[in-house]
């Protein structure tokens, strides 16, 4: 297995610099190429690819050849998985719900892991994992930026990737709290788009959110 130890804080970095983290099902991996050049054209560095189909490890291994992107692997349930992901070329992991197995797995290789969290408990548990980044899933199911806000509280220590349901529409609201590295979402690698391999939608959408991030922090 090739490892890439890379330290966390810099994988965070490139995350937060983006302040975005598209997430990606892809059911072929001949796609992943021409998607990466999109997002990259768009202006992005990061994506996220699930492990929700069989393609996962082989789109992996070709958007990892871009050296100018920073993949890595979502939707991992399992040690195995991880072991797979990272032997593609992913640089970090990403997880639905907090699994010890998996977070032990990622520590052992040197890899970074954002557990999903979605209470005060899971973050506890990831925290007591030497954990202090986290994904909120699925974000807007369980209350949006209100209930990011009210768990940011009492864990002053930790930042969130809150993913589900977040938009152009109200991803201001996220990026707003200082606890928020980044948001997660689909909207601009979206399944109709990736099905029709409609690529110039995809920069577009990108564009357009790095725009709206853009703004943002002129606003502030």
């Amino acid at each position: 297995m090739v490892t890439y130890v890379t330290p966390v804080r810099h994988i965070e970095q490139i995350i937060e610099a983006a302040r975005l983290l598209p997430v990606v099902v892809l059911n072929d991996a001949d796609d992943a190429a021409p998607l990466g050049e999109a997002l990259l054209e768009g202006g992005l560095r990061c994506v996220e690819v699930t492990f929700r189909t069989a393609a996962a490890a082989a789109a992996i291994r070709t958007l990892a050849k871009q050296s100018e992107l920073l993949v890595g692997a979502g939707t991992v349930l399992t040690a195995d998985q991880v072991d797979q992901a990272v032997d593609a070329g992913a640089r970090f992991v990403v997880t639905p719900g907090f699994g010890p197995a998996v977070v032990r797995r990622c520590q052992e290789l040197d890899v970074p892991v954002f557990p999903g969290v979605a209470s005060a408990t899971e973050i506890m548990m990831a925290l007591d994992a030497g954990v202090h980044t986290v994904k909120f899933f699925p974000a807007e199911q369980l209350g949006g930026a209100a209930m990011v806000k009210a768990l940011a509280a009492p864990f002053r220590s930790v930042r969130f990737i809150p993913t589900g349901g977040v938009t152009t529409d109200n991803l201001a609201s996220y990026l707003a709290l200082p606890a928020v590295l980044a948001v997660g979402g689909t909207w601009m690698v979206a399944p109709d788009l990736l099905a029709g391999r409609r690529w110039d939608e995809v920069r577009e959408r990108t564009r357009a959110a790095v725009a709206a991030v853009a703004s943002l922090r002129k606003d502030r």
